[in-house]
């Protein structure tokens, strides 16, 4: 279970890396309002947010086909968020930054306690990406307090063969990506194996591992796509900070040369200031989402172009140039996969 959704809700629960169908989610939304309907009139106030119903979906639909496994990705936070409510055998932390400050916390370090207080008395192994130093404290006194055991760190240079060569058609492809996806990559295949030993079940053939992590395609995360009806390429980045932006930048131009546009979609809580600085020089077109969650009121570059993102159309974006990037929230990103209908259905094989 991942939030938000690539394209559609359906993408949020998959089997095997395959997104449920339309009929199985209405099953399980039929189901979920049957539940909710035989609450007591009388019940304690509460609040379950949209991931968290998503969550009891996925949950729900793993049982009814006996998965092995539970792989939650919180919504938003640890201890406040539905995951919690599920305690992890192993608990996987990416990197801590300020997103959501005033939200999860007022600062880097309670934002990361936070997240950190996802793990129960229970859960018997925690792996982290590198974290600085005061991250790493705050994490580290928060899962012995919780947990009372100490943080794993993955090797950040895996034992997976190298990477497969370079294909005819995009940057190389093999175990895991390069850029800055790799910390996440290599924090996923760590706490995969690290379950699969706890569970005392054998680690995967090298052949077959390196196949499966061979196939994952992972949309909105330095995809390449042709947007259709046009001969432009576009590069879809869910980047959302200055050194997001810059590393996808710099993808775009090792493979380009050079870059004719951006489209960038970030409300008010994201990094904006660091992604101006990051596409000083470049034209850019500013999007902007109509959600009541988000907010788009901060002050643009003059020369910064705005648009609400129901003008985005494939002609409109192929007459932007031959090489155009497009950077922001995962709710932007998701509607440019849709614009350019890239394949969602299934990440890996």
């Amino acid at each position: 279970m991942t939030s938000p959704g690539y394209r559609s809700n359906r993408d949020r629960i998959r089997i095997d890396g395959e997104a449920v169908t339309e009929a199985e989610l209405r099953s399980l939304g039929e189901r979920l309002g049957q539940a909710m309907d035989a609450l007591p009139a009388d019940r304690p106030d509460g609040y379950l947010s949209p991931s968290g119903l998503f969550i009891l979906a996925g949950v729900l639909h793993a049982r009814r086909v006996r998965a092995d496994v539970l792989v939650l990705e919180a919504g938003m936070g640890g201890r406040s968020d539905e995951v919690s409510l599920f305690p992890p055998d192993v608990v996987a932390i990416a990197p801590v930054f300020g997103e959501h400050l005033g939200v999860l916390g007022g600062s880097v370090t309670e934002i990361a306690e936070e997240k950190a207080a996802v793990v129960a008395p229970g859960t018997r192994a925690v792996l982290s990406a590198r974290q600085p130093g005061p991250v790493a404290d705050v994490l580290a006194t928060t899962v012995r307090g919780i947990a009372g055991i100490g943080i794993e760190h993955p090797p950040q240079t895996p034992a997976e063969p190298p990477a497969l060569p370079r294909t005819a058609t995009g940057p190389p492809t093999g175990p895991l990506p390069d850029g800055l996806s790799r910390t996440g990559a290599e924090l996923g295949a760590a706490a995969a194996r690290r379950l699969l030993d706890l569970a005392g079940r054998p680690a995967p053939a090298p052949e077959r591992l390196r196949a499966v992590l061979a196939s994952v395609r992972l949309p909105g995360r330095l995809s390449w796509h042709t947007v259709p009806g046009t001969e432009t390429e576009l590069l879809a980045d869910s980047a959302i900070d200055r050194e997001g932006i810059s590393a996808a930048l710099s993808a775009a131009l090792s493979r380009w040369g050079a870059l004719d546009h951006v489209l960038i979609c970030l409300p008010d809580h994201k990094d904006l200031d660091g992604a101006i600085t990051a596409l000083r020089g470049l034209p850019v077109t500013y999007v902007r989402l109509p959600h009541d969650h988000l907010r788009f009121t901060r002050p643009l570059p003059a020369g910064w172009r705005v648009l609400d993102s129901g003008a985005l159309t494939a002609e409109s974006v192929g007459g932007l140039g031959r090489r155009v990037a497009a950077f922001g929230t995962v709710y932007f990103i998701g509607l440019v996969l849709d614009l350019v209908d890239a394949g969602t259905e299934r990440l890996y094989e």
